[in-house]
């Protein structure tokens, strides 16, 4: 812009084009979401008139047009400032993104895309409620489709194990939760730091009376749900068990914190999960649930959920739907566990009862498998109505998820890279169909189909060799590319070494637990870490 245009000139102009914007912004408009360089320094106070306080940033949103600006939530820990814009419909998103990925204080500038979730409704006749829920416990007899006995998680087993610790919140990032649901009381978390209805922001989180959670959609205080999926979710990982009604959720006694970030017609945009993910592990989330996803990459999405899991919370996303390849996001993302869905009779899903075109996702990034098909649960408009069901990998997710929150309910100080271990090592493999589910990982089921009472009771059979600090955990493994080394406490050094007995990489830790390593070529390698006088040795699988 040329130097004679004041600042005082473009707040003017600015100020004009607000006061005309607000009746044309809609759903269609060009959306950014720009994550600024940690150094660069914005004023909130101008943001309602489009002013950033940043004259670069400015210059290029006047230029274009800027309708509405806004500072996306990130919590009062993360300290990252990523700032939501919106355009008119036609302003080229190419240009755009150039002109301010050009600038020093943007560390990032994408579109804000958006993502659905991966279930879809279905109905059956009203019967007893508990045989309905194959995926816990198959007899053969399920009704609406082809079973076999034994292909379950063996939930019956598991809870004689664990069945849940009230001090574990499961996060239910999703279009809402029925919050007063009597499978859901006593169970929801709430905000102990805020004093609900009256109005104020009490724990200074920029959010008011956000005692239940938040709906990050409408930007209120109210996640319930108007769409009926996150309610079916919450119910498979959390619904209340041995109480009488309803359905039984994987995890009796842990927390649901309600987050939502779909709207009723089963969109949502990344800036929404964002902000979700980051209020969610600044409060206390141990699980985040992710059954949703969108086909386009996102380095700010992708950050978020790297603090998420930096934070220690283990995040659980489905594969999506499209019997495909293609990648889907949050689910590629190596730091998460990406599920998929099997059938009653253990083979992988495909398709759904709802499309004959649909199926689970695989791929080089899935970690495992779960029950996802005729999925009976709660529903969002009733407190009694328990004849819904739905299918898709985002009912497999939340199973898998309840079984992460009864592994920390067992051992609070595990890591999210313990957690995916032991669900990955635990899973059964080769059970489904023989021309997908071969030996050891593969790109169909992963490491397998979970099972919730090997998962727990393995730990106790081998006295829990965790507690000696003496394991290293790699994922996503199989890789693509780039992993990660979760490191023993203790250790010194580690070589990377190829099957010729080549050292591809070598590295001094100096005190580093976790370390990202980039390999290109495909092959098995041997992760080799030494411990003072003794060394530990695991093994790593690059796929194309």
């Amino acid at each position: 812009m040329n130097n004679t245009i004041t600042m005082k000139g473009i707040y003017l102009t600015l100020v004009l084009l607000f006061c005309g914007a607000f009746t044309v912004i809609g759903q269609h408009n060009v959306r950014i979401m720009i994550s600024l360089d940690p150094k660069a320094i914005i004023v909130n106070r101008g943001l309602d008139k489009g002013m950033t306080g940043i004259s670069a940033i400015n210059e290029v949103s006047y230029k274009n047009q800027i309708q509405s600006i806004d500072k996306l939530y990130t919590g009062k820990i993360s300290h990252r400032n990523i700032l939501l814009l919106q355009f008119g419909a036609t302003t080229n998103t190419d240009i755009l993104l150039e002109e301010y990925n050009a600038l020093p204080e943007v560390a990032n500038a994408e579109i804000d895309h958006t993502g659905s979730t991966a279930g879809v409704e279905g109905f059956t006749p009203n019967d007893a409620n508990y045989p309905k829920q194959w995926g816990m416990n198959n007899d053969g007899t399920f009704a609406n489709a082809f079973s076999i006995a034994g292909a379950d998680v063996e939930m019956q087993k598991a809870w004689e194990i664990e069945q849940g610790d009230p001090n574990i919140n499961v996060c239910i990032l999703d279009s809402g939760v029925k919050l007063d649901h009597p499978e859901f009381q006593g169970r929801l978390w709430t905000n102990t730091k805020e004093i609900a209805g009256n109005g104020l922001d009490d724990d200074d989180n920029g959010l008011i009376d956000d005692f239940y959670g938040w709906d990050f959609v409408n930007s209120d205080n109210d996640p319930t749900d108007d769409l009926g999926h996150g309610t079916n979710v919450a119910g498979i990982t959390a619904a209340s068990g041995n109480n009488n009604i309803g359905y039984a959720g994987v995890d009796w006694n842990c927390k649901v914190m309600a987050i939502k970030g779909i709207d009723a017609n089963s969109s949502g945009f990344y800036s929404w999960w964002i902000s979700g993910i980051y209020y969610a592990v600044d409060n206390g989330a141990n699980v985040i649930n992710m059954s949703l996803g969108g086909n386009s990459n996102s380095t700010i999405l992708k950050d978020a959920i790297n603090y998420a899991v930096d934070k220690g919370v283990v995040v659980v996303v489905c594969m999506m739907n499209t019997n495909s390849q293609n990648s889907f996001y949050p689910a590629a993302f190596p730091a998460v566990i990406a599920v998929g869905s099997t059938d009653p009779d253990d083979t992988r899903t495909a398709p759904f009862f709802w499309s004959a075109s649909s199926g689970s996702n695989y791929g080089a990034h899935i970690s495992v498998v779960a029950p996802g098909n005729f999925i009976f649960g709660l529903h969002y408009k009733s407190n009694t109505n328990y004849t819904s069901y739905w299918g898709g990998t985002s009912q497999a997710t939340p199973l898998v998820a309840g079984i992460a929150s009864l592994l920390l309910a067992q051992k609070p100080s595990r890591t999210p890279a313990e957690i995916k271990s032991i669900i990955q090592s635990t899973s059964e493999d080769q059970v489904g169909d023989p021309l997908e589910d071969i030996e050891g990982w593969d790109k169909y089921y992963g490491y397998g189909r979970v099972n919730a009472f090997k998962a727990l009771s393995q730990i106790l059979s081998l006295k829990d060799p965790l507690a000696k600090n003496e394991q290293a955990f790699v994922y996503p493994n199989p890789a693509k590319e780039t992993f990660k080394v979760d490191f023993p406490s203790g250790a010194e050094h580690v070589q990377i070494i190829n099957f010729l007995g080549t050292i591809i990489l070598e590295k001094h830790l100096s005190g580093q637990l976790l370390e990202e390593f980039i390999i290109t070529q495909t092959g098995m390698y041997f992760i080799v870490i030494s411990l003072g006088n003794h060394i530990i040795t695991t093994k790593l699988l690059v796929t194309n």
